[in-house]
């Protein structure tokens, strides 16, 4: 009996040294309040990818202090440090929260104060929340200070990435016939940045930008503009996205150009030319377009200040199975971070090639070759057409969930507080596809960009897998 009690005893006083399991759904919060942040910052694609990155890998490596199961950044992402190990016990749930906070201080450091104060708050009542189930003071202290050495190493792998050396440098698009320019009509800028921050756009002033002189009092309520800023730029309808976004470290790839997509058909204005007939194709299909097709673009869209743009919808999706698959926090935090880093990944490699080739967008070519008065359905977004963005973060964040979770059915609510229903899909992939074909339907790819950006997706997918050690999706 003595010995029975003595177990007993024994495995009491284990369990009250054992620190309560992380939370997953703690990992969906963050995640619903970065879409937030991107929505309202109105951040350009390229750069909430870059954001969402460094957010996650935060969340990650606080778990992974204390989880030997998960497979450290340090061998699966370029260039991340070693982090330093904990002197003391620790809880991987608080040091996770404690090192998203330093991160997004410092990247999100320029942003609107009601972005910095909410994401402030979020981490006070998750780790208030923490502390709650049982932590001692101790291990909170000690908690807080190894999140804060984490939080300061991945800010410090974040300044390293090339990023800053990108901010401010003119560039100057190359002007000839079958190359990108931006015509997109003047009517398209507003609905293109209505958001909570913003809630009337001068066409003057499309990014709204703060405009030292040009701002009356009624303007700043309003308008609630934001001031001119080089982390957090404003997306600019009438400019350009990102012409060096290249030139940022990649986060798996060797190199940008790692996986490689053939050169686009080439430019004609005449029914001979290689791109005449994706053109024709883009053309008949808004002149036919269904409503359920109409639907579909709308529905993914993703645009810059209307949405968490493209990254924070497959995040989104991503945070879902969270709750969907009732996944424990080792692997929630593992399918968000890997599907940060493929996007991540992949606008990094279909921007490089984007402005490598500088097609010319269905807009401008279908009003030279075929109707002059033709207008897609969405407005055309500032930077060149080929490959598809949409199309290339879609599948790469697919090939990373399907390698995770399996072709499952799932429920899709991302939209639903911009008014779409909740859309249910057979897989992946196969909304990985629609993301990709809603851009043909919205008239602003081709559908030879839709299929390139699908292909480069798939490998940027696949290699983002294989560095964490899993089976890719084609091996499946």
């Amino acid at each position: 009996m003595k010995r029975i009690l003595s177990a007993t005893t024994l495995a009491l006083l284990a369990a009250c040294s054992r620190n309560p399991d992380a939370d997953p759904k703690m990992l969906a919060e963050w995640v619903h309040s970065l879409y937030g942040a991107i929505r309202v910052e109105r951040v350009s694609p390229p750069v909430a990818s870059r954001l969402m990155v460094y957010a996650t890998s935060a969340l990650y490596a606080g778990l992974a202090t204390t989880d030997a199961k998960m497979t450290p950044l340090s061998g699966a992402l370029n260039g991340f440090p070693e982090l330093p190990a904990p002197g003391q016990r620790v809880d991987g749930a608080l040091v996770g929260v404690y090192a998203e906070r330093v991160v997004l201080d410092s990247l999100l450091r320029e942003g609107l104060p009601t972005t910095r104060s909410a994401l402030t708050r979020l981490a006070d009542s998750l780790a208030t929340a923490r502390v709650a189930l049982g932590l001692g003071e101790d291990v909170r202290a000690a908690s807080e200070a190894h999140g804060v050495a984490i939080g300061n190493a991945i800010v410090a792998w974040s300044r390293s990435d090339n990023f800053d050396k990108t901010r401010g440098r003119k560039y100057a698009a190359p002007v000839g016939p079958g190359l990108w320019v931006n015509d997109a009509p003047a009517n398209v800028y507003a609905s293109q940045n209505m958001s909570g921050a913003s809630e009337m756009v001068e066409l003057s002033n499309p990014a709204n930008v703060l405009q030292a002189g040009k701002t009356s009092d009624r303007a700043l309520v309003l308008n609630r503009p934001k001031r001119s800023n080089a982390t957090l730029p404003v997306v600019n309808m009438t400019g350009m996205s990102e012409p060096y976004w290249a030139e940022l470290r990649p986060f798996v790839l060797s190199k940008w150009n790692e996986c490689v997509i053939a050169p686009p058909p080439a430019w004609g204005r005449d029914s001979s030319a290689a791109l005449y007939p994706h053109a024709r194709e883009v053309f008949e299909t808004r002149r036919n377009l269904t409503d359920e097709q109409k639907e579909i673009a709308l529905y993914w869209a993703d645009n810059a200040g209307e949405s968490g743009t493209p990254v924070g919808h497959w995040i989104s999706i991503a945070s879902q199975m969270v709750s969907q698959r009732q996944l424990p926090a080792r692997d929630a935090a593992t399918i968000l971070v890997q599907s940060a880093v493929a996007m991540a990944d992949a606008f990094i490699a279909s921007w490089g090639y984007k402005y490598q080739f500088n097609l010319i967008r269905p807009r401008t070519y279908i009003r030279e070759a075929i109707d002059p008065t033709w207008e897609p359905l969405i407005p055309t977004p500032p930077f060149p057409e080929y490959p598809s963005g949409h199309s290339t973060q879609s599948s790469a964040a697919a090939a990373v969930l399907t390698a995770a979770i399996g072709a499952v059915p799932f429920d899709d609510s991302t939209s639903v507080t911009i008014g779409h229903k909740v859309r249910r899909f057979e897989s992946f992939r196969q909304a990985a596809e629609e993301a990709g074909m809603s851009r043909i339907y919205g008239g602003i790819h081709f559908p030879v960009g839709n299929v390139s950006g699908r292909e480069l997706g798939s490998c940027i997918g696949n290699k983002v897998v294989e560095r964490f050690g899993g089976s890719s999706e084609a091996g499946k």
